[in-house]
């Protein structure tokens, strides 16, 4: 007979087991500090005693203002996430949850409390020390130089593109979706979804026959081909291997690929001149510190008359100034290297490096929120074929977290999607 550890005890089959040794070495044990973990603790209290959930630590204890319908956090090994949560606050919280610390069977309804106040969960004065003394900051081995950028995609879009095949739609769009109204949850209503995305960004980048297209960003080839289908000749720009070899193949069966060329390379070694320019959510790979030359492409690569279809992530400016340099779960995990912008930061590099503005935008914050949420429950529900593809059980809880904690930040505004249309004049 097995003795579980009264730390590990909650409900049962609350209890996850640990990744192997060797398996994940990003998830090592940082070293044991019990002054920090008991900062940690008293923080964490205090941030959840206002907020509307509950927090189930073993023995019965239970933190938050949360009701009988609101999202439970249930903690069985308490002193290993406060452990983690005092060694570093933004990367230990998603490892908790990745190695079994902490769970929830309602992970996106309970992040998005948590993501609404994550501005003043700790005081600014708190985070300003931390930011500086505690947290820690963006290896510069991740920066995004071009061969820097080459390693920070394939670690991401290059994992397997049977994996991104399972979750995502029959577009292949990795990015926000715009949902009709009215429109319901099934399937094809997020397929739909993408290609009404897809069209508008065409749209606002003036993309129709005869036209020469620039894409940065190619994807799996979904944009490219509708605009291909318009009748547009297409220039599409990858650094993925992987995405690029799918493309190629998606725009042969849809009958396109002589109106479109894929191309290996940087947008940075683009050359030419364009018609219409399109990014759908490249620029939070390109980095704050390379802004000026990704806007100045642009703006040079376009034609007299020409204009570009922008998409882009965007948070507050505030909090993207405060948080430029930290290194998180995301960037450790997701997307090394990366940093959404503000819209102001936009306007601002428009103004300072271009002869482009914004003549129309559209948010799609909600609608992104939504299409997250499709990804999510498709994952779960194919988890076996995801398996089968040779990915773990960790990896499983680092993907839900990963789409669950973005979710929540579409939820609740943290985080905003835009379409731009930019423009000369």
């Amino acid at each position: 007979m097995t003795t579980v550890p009264q730390e590990n005890q909650l409900v049962a089959g609350a209890v996850v087991p640990r990744p192997g040794k060797g398996v994940w070495p990003g998830l090592a044990t940082p070293p044991y500090s019990p002054a920090r973990a008991r900062i940690a603790e008293a923080l964490f209290r205090r941030a959840v005693r206002p907020l509307d959930v509950r927090v189930m630590l073993p023995g019965g204890e239970r933190l938050g203002a949360g009701g009988p319908g609101s999202p439970v956090m249930r903690i069985p090994r308490p002193k290993a996430f406060f452990h983690r949560l005092g060694a570093d606050s933004k990367i230990g919280f998603g490892e908790s949850y990745m190695v079994g610390d902490w769970t929830s069977n309602e992970l996106a309804d309970l992040l998005t409390p948590f993501a609404a106040k994550l501005s003043t969960l700790i005081s600014p004065t708190l985070q300003r020390v931390f930011r500086r003394y505690v947290e820690a900051r963006q290896p510069s081995e991740e920066q995004n130089t071009v061969e820097g950028s080459r390693r920070n995609i394939h670690r991401h879009y290059d994992l397997s593109n049977e994996l991104f095949a399972t979750f995502l739609d029959e577009t292949m769009s990795y990015s926000a979706g715009w949902f009709a109204e009215g429109s319901g949850d099934s399937p094809d209503d997020l397929a739909e979804a993408q290609r009404r995305k897809i069209d508008s960004i065409l749209d606002m980048a003036g993309v129709g026959p005869d036209r020469h297209v620039l894409e940065i960003g190619t994807g799996w080839g979904g944009l490219a081909t509708r605009a291909a289908q318009r009748g547009a000749r297409v220039t599409t720009l990858t650094i993925s291997a992987e995405q690029a070899r799918l493309a190629e193949e998606r725009l042969t069966e849809a009958g396109v690929a002589d109106r479109v060329q894929v191309v290996l390379r940087d947008y940075r070694e683009a050359h030419g001149s364009y018609d219409a320019i399109v990014s759908v959510e490249m620029i939070e790979a390109v980095g704050e510190k390379y802004w000026p030359t990704y806007f100045g492409q642009l703006d040079g690569l376009l034609r007299p008359g020409g204009r570009v279809g922008l998409q882009s992530i965007t948070m507050p400016h505030d909090r993207m100034l405060a948080s430029r340099g930290d290194y998180t779960w995301i960037h450790k995990y997701v997307f090394p290297g990366g940093l959404i912008p503000s819209v102001p930061a936009i306007e601002r590099n428009l103004a300072d490096h271009t002869g482009l503005h914004i003549a129309e935008r559209r948010s799609l914050g909600p609608d992104y929120a939504r299409t997250l949420a499709h990804w999510r429950r498709r994952f779960l529900s194919r988890w076996e074929d995801v398996a089968a593809l040779g990915f773990d059980d960790t990896f499983r809880r680092m993907w839900e977290f990963y789409l669950a904690y973005c979710e929540a930040g579409f939820r609740c505004g943290y985080l905003d999607v835009y379409q731009f249309s930019l423009s000369r004049g």
